[in-house]
């Protein structure tokens, strides 16, 4: 069994909150559990539609599917989902372009499995530190990945918000899955960049490793984002292999 949290934040500087969050620890279709972190891009009509409209079809899609290997599953359903946000972003002028970031984690005893398109994270938290699971899908990223910037450099970069793939903005889905063994006792922190942009990874690490309830951490994250700024929304699901 696992336990959860799922909480987002306007932060400090947005008049609309575009992330999305989502943390069921019990089956959702054939998936043992399913946690999601949205962040949606466009107009300000556009990206909090965006993200929320994602991650509904998401879990539609999970529901019904009737396979039970969980990459197929969440290939399928997040495939169905980019399909149905890419109609609907034809449908009105305020939606043209609109997009989300997705990153979706399940676990299944030892096994886990996520999927990532875009720059919000999944991170896995031990007594041995911090790593992050997921690789973002971004400009900055990419240049890190080159060797032409230092991860240092990254967090500061005038154009580090720029992404270089999201759910909804094409016909066809691009995303990466990360297979992965699970421990009792990890946390796992999925995130959007709200966080990772203002927290560095150090102090996510000993803000998680606390020993006291998720609902806690979960809330100290928020605080610690919005003490550095606050210049995005904020999104956290964090959950901990029981």
């Amino acid at each position: 069994m696992h336990t959860s949290v799922a909480m987002t934040d306007i932060g400090r500087r947005r008049k609309v909150n575009q992330d999305y969050v989502y943390a069921c620890d019990q089956p959702v279709g054939n998936l043992p559990n399913l946690y999601l972190v949205a962040d949606g891009m466009g107009g300000h009509k556009a990206g909090d539609l965006a993200s929320s409209y994602a991650v509904k079809k998401i879990i539609e899609a999970v529901s019904r599917c009737t396979d039970t290997r969980p990459a197929l599953i969440l290939q399928k359903s997040i495939r169905y989902a980019n399909y149905q946000l890419f109609q609907k972003s034809k449908e009105s002028e305020d939606y043209y372009g609109m997009g989300t970031t997705l990153v979706a984690l399940t676990v299944d005893e030892k096994e886990a499995l996520a999927v990532n398109i875009g720059d919000s994270r999944l991170y896995e938290v031990t007594s041995k530190g911090i790593r992050q699971i997921s690789e973002d899908h971004s400009l900055v990223a990419e240049l890190v990945r080159k060797g032409e910037i230092t991860p240092s450099e990254a967090r500061t970069h005038p154009d580090k918000n720029i992404i270089t793939r999201a759910l909804g903005i094409q016909e066809e889905a691009q995303m990466d899955l990360f297979p992965f063994e699970v421990e009792q006792g990890n946390r796992y922190l999925l995130c959007s960049d709200g966080l990772s942009n203002m927290v560095e990874d150090h102090k996510l690490c000993s803000l998680i490793q606390k020993d006291t309830s998720l609902y806690n951490i979960s809330a100290e994250l928020i605080l610690e984002a919005n003490r550095h700024g606050g210049t995005d929304n904020i999104a956290v699901v964090l959950v901990e292999i029981e």
